[in-house]
């Protein structure tokens, strides 16, 4: 199948990945059906064979004189490296073979040889980054004065507009690792070891001598051939052998997408598969927005957003309150996750100075039950992370299409730093997922070609969106007790509301006056807004819209009202009441007062009844008559007195 997509005016191309499952397979050589046990056993031997090669590929060229000669992009005598990693690592002569007496074929090395250059080349920014930070390191590494931050800056490629948050990071393992040898490292290469290796087989280094895709004849549906083998140690080629295997496409990859090959993984003993497709979009603009959308990030609040709309004359009005998304529940248990997983790593590290390398002592066993909750619970805070980076990014996207809006404006937080605000708000604010949530709002928003755009988020919730005067911040007014200053008001225009919608409003004023100054970062692609200029930031301001209330000024004599209304009267005769107790209210007025409390079955109650209050106007009316708090609960009588008749059983509800 063609991999080009054909494109029409005003369209991009898209990469997406969709999940899937592959539930059986069929080997082709004996026509056998392999359940997804086998198919999973299967699968796992060939990623072992492939993990081996990528490790020991990955140990021997872990240095910075490897890693520079592949980040630089030209071979010994100055050709251009090719783009595909296994390609350049052969270029380069770095080549890996399987263990003596298993025979693999060439697609398998291809993959070994991709997955191990991926790893290679992401760490060459890592290698830029420890070096700047050794180059320049300060006489207090807790606190950097300003010339040692500005040099700290230069010195690493792209500091001026890296995070202090990276750099302080860094720095603090920098740190560490002094304390424990008493001097600085090398390099990153010294710092780190070499990274782990994933079990996962990238298809997409294979062509068809290895694996195809190719769509079935249901349109949602995909038929996946590769070779396996069929043995753990495969001695000759006759031990790998085709396999086919169904997958079925999720609803949301169209039928004009491209497909591509997927990467396989085994996950709780299921083989999944990550299918990636291209299909086309509309093409994001950097400029010519009139609609937008403002999002500002919360503690609580995770997100509060809103639309506003920039008119030809220049004014920029709001289009209603705006919204926002609560995940208190989420948070909580993220929260309730966080100290727990804390817990655990205190009592682990315990464990470890007990031990010291003893492996034959006692708690050996609950040291590795720790370390095994400590990953189970590790994997659950990441996939709740996942789940509220996605449900977040989605209401976000929505909020913009239902607005009508063609870019989200969102505030740039990653310089923002915990620091001053006690332990319990600084770790939460470290730890949530803003940036998941933003690569995820632009993966979504492509799809409809809405554009996102960082905006700096100096002065957003601190100054007036309507005259851009700084604000006084208190205590809602309908919330007196609640923590915090959610409330902002403004004495100079007389503007009040929550703060956080008119951060959202000041966001979006600032994007849509700064649409010029749009450009699109170019490790990342993504569209970004640097600096706010004074002279454009005058005219991000929000313009209230004018009052549309009905004119209700007095044009005659006001109309007599009783202060007793008129009972509710029925405007047909009432049927004939039907013999018994059960029928429908007799014509007339419908009865409003309470029907007497009835007494209790006993007098007698004992401890169960009351003392009769000293306050006469709170005197309970049921528990006075011994009927208890509640008027359909009653006291048993007590041993010494004979039951007496039921008196309750018809007289219906009493509430």
């Amino acid at each position: 199948m063609s991999r080009k997509l054909p494109l029409a005016e005003g369209e991009a191309s898209r990469t997406a990945c969709s999940r899937g499952l592959l539930r059986t397979a069929v080997d082709e050589k004996t026509g056998e059906l392999l359940p997804a046990a086998a198919l999973a056993e299967r699968v796992g031997w060939a990623m072992d064979l492939m993990s081996g090669m990528v490790s020991a590929l990955t140990a021997e060229h872990w240095n910075a004189g490897d890693v520079d000669v592949l980040a630089s992009g030209e071979d010994a005598v100055g050709k251009k490296l090719p783009s595909n990693a296994w390609m350049a690592l052969r270029r380069l002569g770095w080549i890996v073979a399987p263990p003596e007496g298993i025979k693999v074929n060439d697609r398998i090395v291809r993959m070994a040889q991709e997955q191990a250059g991926r790893a290679l080349r992401s760490a060459k920014w890592r290698a830029d980054l420890t070096a700047g930070v050794l180059a320049t390191w300060p006489v207090d590494p807790a606190k950097r004065s300003p010339d040692e931050w500005d040099q700290v800056c230069a010195a690493i490629p792209g500091g001026t507009f890296l995070p202090s948050s990276v750099i302080r990071s860094r720095t603090r393992q920098i740190a560490a690792f002094v304390r424990k040898h008493g001097r600085l490292p090398v390099d990153v290469f010294e710092l780190e070891p070499a990274p782990r290796i994933a079990r996962m087989l990238l298809l997409s280094a294979c062509d068809g001598q290895q694996a195809t895709i190719a769509r079935g004849d249901e349109p949602g549906r995909v038929l996946l051939r590769l070779q396996l083998p069929t043995r753990p140690a495969p001695a000759s080629y006759r031990d790998w052998t085709w396999v086919a295997c169904p997958i079925a496409l999720p609803p949301t990859v169209s039928t004009d997408a491209v497909l591509h090959l997927p990467t396989l993984r085994i996950h709780q003993g299921k083989v999944r598969a990550d299918l990636a497709y291209t299909h086309p979009v509309p093409k994001t603009q950097r400029t010519g927005h009139t609609a937008a959308l403002g999002v500002d990030w919360g503690l609580n609040t995770l997100l509060s957003a809103g639309a506003v709309r920039l008119h030809d004359d220049g004014t920029i009005t709001a289009l209603g309150a705006g919204g926002m998304f609560r995940a208190a529940g989420v948070l909580a248990k993220q929260h309730r996750l966080r100290r727990l997983s804390e817990h655990l790593h205190a009592k682990t590290d315990q464990y470890q100075r007990l031990i010291q390398g003893d492996e034959q002592h006692g708690l050996t066993t609950p040291h590795q039950v720790l370390r095994d909750e400590i990953r189970r619970v590790s994997d659950k805070r990441s996939n709740l992370n996942d789940a509220l980076a996605w449900a977040a990014a989605r209401w976000a996207v929505d909020q913009a299409i239902a607005a009508r809006a063609t870019v989200i404006y969102v505030e740039d937080l990653r310089s923002m730093e915990a620091l001053g605000r006690g332990r319990t708000h600084n770790t939460r604010m470290s730890q949530t997922v803003r940036g998941q949530i933003v690569d995820r709002m632009r993966h979504l928003a492509a799809e409809t070609g809405i554009a996102v755009v960082t905006v700096p988020a100096r002065n957003t919730s601190r100054h007036c969106p309507q005259c851009l005067v700084p604000l006084r911040h208190r205590k809602a007014p309908d919330r007196p007790t609640t923590p915090g200053w959610k409330w902002a008001l403004c004495r100079s225009c007389g503007y009040q509301g929550d703060r956080d919608a008119g951060a959202w409003k000041r966001i979006a004023a600032r994007g849509l006056t700064h649409q010029r100054k749009t450009v699109v970062d170019r490790a990342s692609g993504a569209m970004v807004i640097r600096t706010v200029v004074d002279k454009l930031e005058a005219g991000a301001v929000i313009t209230p819209a004018p009052k549309t209330s009905q004119d209700r000024s007095k044009t005659g004599p006001t109309r007599h009202q009783t202060t007793r209304p008129a009972p509710r009267r029925r405007r047909v005769p009432s049927p004939t009441r039907p013999q018994g107790p059960a029928g429908k209210c007799p014509e007339g007025h419908v009865p409003t007062g309470r029907t007497r409390l009835p007494r209790a079955a006993h007098r007698h109650q004992g401890v169960t009844t009351i003392s009769t209050p000293t306050n006469r106007p709170h005197r309970p009316r049921g528990a006075a008559l011994g009927a208890g708090f509640h008027l359909h609960a009653h006291a048993s009588p007590p041993r010494w007195v004979d039951p007496t008749p039921d008196t309750m059983s018809c007289m219906g509800s009493l509430s």
